[in-house]
């Protein structure tokens, strides 16, 4: 029974010291939010896996550019006539704080219609998947995923956690070698 819950312990650190990660994502990567050198936000928005917590940063001159948020129909005519929430200062930081799309363009007249827009979109994913390949995908519409219960823990062997960031480790060596 130690063992389950080592085991049990040592899931929930990771699951918890995964959680308090969260990314900071600057839009458009050195190049910022820009019409200036063609950057396709489309493709640096494919490359980045967002999580609920990351952090998204625009960095642009607020003299040319600001930032507005939109709903999918805006964001794909380039409508900036009604936004969701717009923001000026050339430093703007959004933290992401629920899944789905969220759509941004540049407001100022042609930029959103030159490529300045961009679709973070934030994917639910559990914690113990792995990236899919086309065939896992496609497999994975046909088969439920299995589910395991795991026992409860004891009441008097219960672990208390704390978890801060950047502490997680330290309370895994702990954890487990209470259990040794």
């Amino acid at each position: 029974m130690a063992l389950v819950e080592r085991a049990l312990v040592f899931l929930m650190m990771v699951a918890a010291f995964q959680v308090s990660h969260a990314a900071v994502h600057k839009v458009g990567d050195s190049a910022g939010w820009t019409i200036i050198g063609n950057i396709d936000y489309k493709k640096w928005s494919a490359t980045k896996n967002f999580q609920v917590g990351d952090t998204i940063i625009f960095e642009y001159n607020a003299k040319f550019h600001n930032v507005m948020r939109v709903t999918h129909g805006m964001y794909k005519s380039c409508n900036a006539s009604s936004p969701l929430s717009t923001l000026s200062t050339g430093n703007d930081t959004i933290k992401i704080t629920n899944y789905g799309h969220h759509f941004f363009i540049c407001g100022i007249p042609g930029h959103c219609q030159a490529g300045q827009k961009v679709d973070i979109n934030v994917v639910k994913a559990s914690p113990a998947a792995a990236a899919p390949t086309p065939s896992s995908s496609a497999m994975a519409s046909q088969v439920p995923p299995a589910t395991v219960p795991l026992p409860a823990p004891s009441p008097n062997n219960a672990a208390s956690f704390i978890v801060a960031k950047g502490f997680a480790l330290p309370l895994l060596a702990l954890a487990l070698s209470s259990y040794a």
